[in-house]
């Protein structure tokens, strides 16, 4: 029974969309999300690549989607996909992106 209660103390978590978005960017890495953040936040012409970058190097994953949190740190939380189209994806969100 220890051994199913720590199996299920990652799980229960759920993506959640903001803004009127209906999925939630999935980045690959840390690194790859603070990269495109940062040239989000700067807006202009490196806003404008930022945004095309995330397009491209995010899975989008649908709102609600259950997950489990693998880890976390102060922005956000390295997760594992564990259901829908997405079934099996690592990656990170941001903090504000798990219920």
């Amino acid at each position: 029974m220890l051994a199913a209660a720590l199996a299920l103390a990652g799980c229960g978590h759920k993506l959640v969309a903001h803004g009127g978005d209906t999925t939630v960017a999935v980045y690959p890495d840390k690194a790859s999300f603070e990269r495109l953040k940062s040239l989000q936040s700067e807006g202009g012409p490196a806003g404008m690549i930022g945004g095309l970058g995330a397009s491209l190097v995010a899975k989008k994953v649908d709102n609600g989607t259950p997950i489990k949190v693998i880890s976390s740190d102060d922005d956000g939380y390295q997760i594992e996909v564990l259901d829908g189209a997405n079934k099996g994806i690592s990656g990170y969100v941001s903090k504000d992106s798990v219920d």
